[in-house]
């Protein structure tokens, strides 16, 4: 009879251990790194302004990884102005860093619901969210969450005339 309970948790044991081993390789394997620009103005349009970061990716392996999706989210002065998902934007270059582009075109009419916290100054405090998931060898879908808050400058009437497109 008591061989009959030993025989389960030694397999149960045993379970936990290759689970343990597995868990341990894995969180040892390189995996890629990413860094978040801060946030500044690009450009405007008729419809809104458009604001962008980069996000920065270091691969550390000899061969290229697919980028499966980027999601992202900017939030000033509290509120959500741009969020959107980037699906399948490419490929992270092999031993190389690749930068990625994320834009976010922000209304005017959220400008202006905003106007007492950009003050004199005609800076906004922002918060940027990004989601960075990378398709892993053997570990499969792996997301980086990035994140960066500051302030940014508003465009001027000057800059409408000589921002580049």
């Amino acid at each position: 009879m008591a061989s009959e309970h030993a025989e389960p948790k030694q397999k149960q044991s045993l379970m936990d251990k290759a689970k343990g081993f597995v868990a341990e390789k894995i969180a040892h394997i390189p995996k890629p790194e990413a860094s978040l620009d801060s946030v500044s103005f690009k450009n405007m349009t008729r419809e809104c302004i458009v604001l962008h970061s980069n996000v920065n990716i270091s691969n550390p392996y000899d061969h290229r990884l697919p980028i499966c999706e980027v999601t992202y989210s900017l939030k000033c002065a509290g509120q959500v102005v741009a969020s959107g998902t980037m699906p399948d934007p490419g490929w992270i270059a092999a031993s190389e860093t690749t930068k990625l582009e994320i834009p976010a075109k922000v209304p005017y009419d959220f400008l202006i619901s905003i106007i007492k916290d950009v003050g004199r100054d005609w800076d906004i405090d922002y918060e940027l969210q990004v989601g960075l998931t990378i398709d892993l060898p053997i570990v499969g879908n792996f997301t980086i969450p990035l994140s960066t808050s500051g302030e940014f400058k508003l465009p001027t009437i000057k800059d409408m005339f000589t921002s580049s497109s």
